[in-house]
């Protein structure tokens, strides 16, 4: 069954050096997904620690935080149908060798530790990541005439 629902995204340091951005949001919003909330932001240390607690102690973690800190990032709430599994089926694998043809990892990366975008990979984990990156009243509902002709 279908569930309108909300998830982070973030378009990455790499991403957004190659200037792939924009060629990703629309991938998103050709699919349906509509969003509710977007900013440009440089992620601070703390906020990439507490945005990658589950990976302390591991021996990647200090080459994440230094990595999602060394660019501006976008942050983006998408919204809609299955809205967790839609933007992950169209990004591919965390790995883009072993993404599908037509995902934005296969069609734009070669390295997992460049892998161009984040996000959230259940309910949980998305609300939890929301709240780090937007305060409620930066996140918006919004009717769009289009939204009839997406889904049932």
């Amino acid at each position: 069954m279908e569930t309108t629902e909300r998830t982070l995204f973030l378009i990455k340091p790499d991403a957004m050096q190659r200037g792939l951005a924009g060629e990703i949001i629309a991938r998103l919003e050709r699919r349906g997904l509509k969003i509710v909330g977007m900013k440009l932001l440089r992620v601070t240390r703390e906020l990439a620690e507490r945005h990658y607690a589950e990976h302390v102690g591991k021996p990647f973690f200090p080459g994440l935080v230094e990595f999602i800190t060394s660019a501006p990032v976008i942050a983006i709430a998408w919204e809609g149908q299955d809205a967790i599994k839609v933007v992950r089926a169209t990004i591919g694998a965390t790995n883009p060798v072993e993404a599908a043809s037509g995902t934005v990892r296969a069609d734009f990366g070669l390295d997992k530790g460049r892998n161009l975008v984040h996000a959230s990979d259940g309910p949980e984990s998305a609300t939890r990541e929301l709240a780090l990156f937007f305060a409620p009243d930066e996140l918006l509902s919004w009717d769009r005439d289009v939204d009839r002709w997406v889904a049932e």
